[in-house]
Order: structure tokens, then C-alpha cells, then sequence
């Protein structure tokens, strides 16, 4: 008797076990495939969420911002009221005078900067306008707010306690004040922010 020891087909319940054995293996590594791409794409997701858009801004580089910011409006206020007093002028002259000053003070000191980082003159003009108008605003209208609620300060002479006090006070206060604002405006990529592309 001869027996047949060729090759078999296999029966169904052989077939279809290796079939789902088939279809299950495909399934877990078209998961573990998915599951990679998304966590490839995650991670490039988070690389451009570090190098792209502002970051938030800290009271630090607020601060260094709105001090900035001061010691141009200081020294444009200062040099206003020493030449509309030297001049006799009036109160409201003397004022606006200053408050001109400060702000071609503020503006000069980040002009300067990004015009020794390479910019041109106009485009640096326009870095600067961005960059200081709404601290130096801000900054002017607290200071000069104090000094003109102050009793006897806008009478006061540059040789007298009062005019200093009202003066350095209505600066400390601004700074105060206009320090959150730079914050905010740095963290959205405005006011300073445009400068720290030069820096």
C-alpha cells in the first residue's frame, strides 16, 4: 500500500488561525507605526513651539526693558525742565518741552543700538518707534501725573528739594507701573521684543 507524502493542504481551522494570527501581527505594528509618527510629530511640534514665537517674557528682561526706557526719558526730562526753567518759561511750556525730550532720549538709546547691530537708519527708526512709544507713553503720563498733583511741585525750582522728590518719585512709580506693561508686550512680541533680534 502506497501512502501519499505530499504536501497537504492545510485544513480550515489551520487556515483560519493563521489568518488572525496574520491580521493581529499587521495590528500591532500599524499602531506601533502610528504611535511613532505621532510621537515624532510631537516632539517637532514642541521644537518649533521653542524656536518659534516669542517665549514668555520675564520681570528680568521686563525690567531691563522699562530701565531702558527710563534713563533716556530721565535725562530728556530732566535736560527739558533745566532749559524751559533757564528760559522762564511757563509751567505748560517747561512741560511739553520735557516731555518731548523724553521721548527723543528714549527713542535715541535704542536707535543707537540697533544702528551699531548693522540696521539702516530708517528701518532702525522703526524698530525704535515700535519698540519704545507705548513704555515711554506710559512711563511720561504716571510721571508727570505725580508731579503735577504734587503740592508745589510744578513751582518748585531746580535748586529745591521738592522738585527732585516729585521728579525720582514720579520716575520710581512709572517704573513700577510700566514694568508690567513691557512684560505683557514682550511676551506677545511687541514693544522691546523687536530690539532682541539686533541684540
Amino acid at each position: 500500500m502506497v501512502h501519499d507524502c505530499g504536501a497537504r493542504e492545510p485544513g480550515p481551522l489551520l487556515m483560519t488561525l493563521g489568518e488572525e494570527i496574520m491580521d493581529h501581527t499587521a495590528h500591532h505594528a500599524g499602531a506601533a507605526h502610528e504611535h511613532g509618527t505621532h510621537d515624532t510629530h510631537s516632539g517637532h511640534g514642541g521644537h518649533e513651539g521653542h524656536h518659534g514665537g516669542p517665549a514668555g517674557a520675564s520681570w528680568a528682561m521686563a525690567a531691563k526693558a522699562t530701565l531702558h526706557c527710563l534713563t533716556g526719558c530721565a535725562i530728556g526730562e530732566i535736560l527739558g525742565m533745566v532749559i524751559g526753567t533757564a528760559l522762564m518759561w511757563g509751567n505748560v511750556q517747561t512741560m511739553i518741552l520735557a516731555i518731548g525730550l523724553a521721548f527723543v532720549f528714549g527713542y535715541s538709546f535704542t536707535l543707537f543700538a540697533v544702528r551699531r547691530a548693522g540696521l539702516d537708519l530708517k528701518s532702525a527708526i522703526k524698530v525704535a518707534l515700535a519698540a519704545d512709544t507705548v513704555s515711554i507713553a506710559v512711563m511720561e503720563l504716571v510721571d508727570n501725573a505725580i508731579i503735577a498733583l504734587t503740592p508745589g511741585a510744578m513751582d518748585a525750582h531746580l535748586s529745591e528739594g521738592l522738585f527732585w522728590y516729585a521728579l525720582l518719585g514720579g520716575f520710581a512709580v512709572a517704573f513700577v507701573i510700566t514694568t508690567p506693561v513691557n512684560k505683557w508686550m514682550i511676551g506677545r512680541g511687541k514693544g522691546h521684543a523687536v530690539v532682541h533680534a539686533y541684540h
